[in-house]
């Protein structure tokens, strides 16, 4: 299956605000482990090791990190 990047998201504003609002009043480790969480449940909810790599790669790109 390959990476769908069609936006499907029905109020995209309202999460955001919703994942930075599960940041607040975390310490920096603290809301690093939750994104790593966040990652880990969804990337199992995907269950496809190769859409994972391949969007590991287009946020990569996206973000250009290095």
């Amino acid at each position: 299956m390959p990476l769908d990047l069609t936006p499907r998201l029905g109020d995209p504003d309202g999460l955001f605000a919703a994942l930075v609002a599960a940041h607040d009043g975390l310490d920096a480790a603290a809301s690093r482990r939750l994104d790593a969480a966040l990652v880990l449940l969804l990337a199992n909810h995907i269950g496809d090791d190769g859409v994972i790599l391949n969007a590991i790669e287009v946020a990569k790109s996206a973000g250009k990190i290095s």
